[in-house]
C-alpha cells in the first residue's frame, strides 16, 4: 500500500504547518501579554491598597492634632494662653449666619 501524493501535496503541508505554528506563536504571545497584564493590574491593586491605609493613618493623625485635649495644652504650653474667666468673656450681638 502506497500513499498516492498528488502534485503540490507537499507545499500544502508546509502551508498548513507554518499556519499552525504561527496560530500557535500567536497564541502564546496573546497569553502572556495577559498574564503582564494581570501583574500590572495585581501591583495597581496593591499600591492602591497602600495609599487607601496611609489616606486613613493620615486622617487619623489630623483627628489627634485637631483633638481639643492636644490643641489646650499646647496652647497653653506655647502661646501661654489659658481658659477665660466668666468675666472675661463678652458676648457681641450680631445675626446668626
Amino acid at each position: 500500500m502506497t500513499i498516492r501524493r498528488t502534485p503540490g501535496f507537499v507545499p500544502r503541508i508546509g502551508v498548513a504547518a507554518v499556519a499552525l505554528l504561527g496560530s500557535l506563536g500567536f497564541l502564546v504571545w496573546r497569553q502572556a501579554r495577559a498574564l503582564e497584564g494581570l501583574a500590572d493590574l495585581a501591583q495597581v491593586r496593591t499600591e492602591r491598597r497602600l495609599a487607601i491605609d496611609e489616606l486613613a493613618d493620615m486622617e487619623r493623625r489630623i483627628q489627634v492634632l485637631e483633638s481639643r485635649a492636644r490643641v489646650v495644652p499646647e496652647a497653653r504650653r506655647l502661646l501661654g494662653m489659658r481658659t477665660p474667666n466668666a468675666s472675661e468673656i463678652v458676648i457681641l450681638p450680631g445675626e446668626v449666619p
